[in-house]
């Protein structure tokens, strides 16, 4: 049975830290891309960092650059966002997401599994 399943989310004010954990289990996810995604209240859901299945390469959204830090433990089946300098703009629903096959699109890379989501509110 595949499981992806976020935590960490929560309410945070500007500049503050959050850090986010996917656990993912049921699939072959430490030889695929991992990633995180977000969807602002009202918006599309955007790519916000991927990581290549040794950790060596990572991608990451524009907005986010120097604030947040992808990274993966293959031996505890988890992937972490940490995410710092927080900001309003970044609050959104976020989804980790796992595929079988390696970050060919760096954040473009197709997912295969999807997690339920963990809020994230920033406030000002």
């Amino acid at each position: 049975q595949v499981q992806v399943v976020e935590s960490g989310g929560g309410s945070v004010q500007a500049g503050g830290s959050l850090r986010l954990s996917c656990a993912a289990s049921g699939f072959p996810h430490s030889n695929g891309c991992m990633g995180w995604f977000r969807q602002p209240p009202g918006k599309e859901r955007e790519g916000v960092a991927t990581i290549s299945a040794g950790g060596s390469n990572t991608y990451y959204a524009d907005s986010v650059k120097g604030r947040f830090t992808i990274s993966r433990v293959n031996a505890e089946n988890t992937v972490y966002l940490q995410m710092n300098s927080l900001k309003p703009e970044d609050t959104a629903m976020y989804y980790c997401a796992g595929a079988i096959w390696g970050c060919r699109d760096g954040l473009g890379t197709p997912m295969n599994y999807w997690g339920q989501g963990t809020q994230v509110t920033v406030s000002s």
